[in-house]
């Protein structure tokens, strides 16, 4: 099993919980500026939410000759995906907009997971497009959900997805449990490509995971989550998150690439079945929500979560979203070198040449 290289991935950030206009760019991360034409930009200024959206284009160097992806500058080929939609019906918008970044030039829509702080902007967004969107997603996105305190008698209902609505936007919806890869126009179920092997054009190449598996025992997904049976609405648990999924680039001669929404799988579990899918061991970045706050569980997988990142050794990690400020700052002290600050309308571009 493989999956095929790619000269770098550019991965802009457009919802996340964090701001902080005064950051540097500095390799791999450009910052969005901050002065254009002698005045301050932008007014109104970069919105941050507790939510998670990420524009993510993946380039190869394409010889038109051989068809196959070199070093050297002949052309380009991209593929462009938007991951994930915020947790607001505009923030998308307004970020991009202030990016100025055509959402028409987005391929694919991809859903990490069905809750509403990674897909409330998505019909704004729908909206706002001119053509037909692909949109791929784990069937369980659609969902009715719950929350059950731990007292057992208050909860809460979840805002849900609604697949009738994305179709007659002209949405066409792909729900898959298993793991797919996404090429220039279409989308195919991944059965492991050799690294080496580019027969399959178009390039470039996006996996994503699909339905990742739990084996470590110290992410245990979201116990507090009930899903809603539809046909007596009888609330029976669900707390794995199944639909939780991860999207994988792997950077010509770096390793691989993983972004998350939330990892509710866990991002250990996600990391591994990555490597598992794809057969390559090196990682080059981690880019996401961890999903390390809000207390009991989730904090009590803050070290050893640590302990399996030094495993596993990635070159870069920027923990965004629901990983938290504790999380975060242990992962700070414990792999200071590694740790890239994640802030609103940053692009972190992972190249195979830097």
């Amino acid at each position: 099993m493989g999956l095929s290289h790619i000269d770098s991935l550019a991965i802009t950030l457009l919802t996340d919980n964090y701001t902080d206009r005064l950051l540097p760019t500095l390799y791999p991360a450009n910052r969005p500026p901050l002065v254009r034409d002698e005045q301050f930009l932008p007014s109104p200024p970069p919105i941050a939410e507790h939510g998670f959206s990420s524009l993510i284009k993946a380039t190869c160097i394409i010889d038109k000759n051989k068809e196959k992806a070199t070093t050297t500058t002949d052309t380009k080929k991209e593929n462009i995906v938007l991951f994930d939609c915020g947790t607001s019906e505009n923030g998308v918008l307004h970020n991009a907009d202030i990016l100025r970044i055509n959402l028409n030039s987005i391929q694919y829509i991809v859903l990490s997971h069905g809750h509403f702080d990674h897909f409330t902007g998505l019909m704004s967004i729908i909206k706002r497009l001119n053509k037909p969107m692909k949109m791929i997603c784990h069937p369980d996105a659609f969902l009715k959900r719950w929350i059950v305190f731990p007292n057992g008698r208050d909860k809460a209902r979840l805002p849900s997805l609604s697949s009738e609505k994305l179709r007659n936007q002209k949405v066409n919806l792909f729900l898959k449990k298993g793991p797919s890869l996404l090429l220039e126009n279409q989308i195919i179920d991944y059965q492991g490509i050799s690294a080496d092997d580019e027969s399959t054009s178009p390039v470039p190449k996006l996996l994503i995971t699909g339905q990742i598996p739990r084996h470590t025992t110290f992410e245990k997904g979201f116990p507090l989550q009930y899903k809603e049976d539809p046909t007596n609405g009888n609330l029976t648990p669900d707390p794995l998150v199944n639909d939780d999924q991860a999207i994988v680039a792997n950077i010509r001669d770096k390793g691989l690439v993983i972004i998350s929404g939330c990892a509710h799988a866990g991002i250990i579990n996600t990391v591994n079945y990555a490597k598992a899918l794809t057969g390559v061991d090196k990682i080059f970045a981690i880019v996401g929500g961890f999903h390390l706050t809000g207390g009991g569980i989730y904090e009590d997988a803050i070290e050893p979560t640590i302990k399996e990142l030094k495993k596993i050794d990635p070159y870069y990690l920027v923990p965004c979203h629901c990983t938290g400020w504790k999380a975060t700052n242990r992962i700070i002290q414990e792999l200071p070198e590694k740790f890239l600050q994640p802030s609103i309308c940053t692009t972190f571009t992972f190249d195979a040449n830097n």
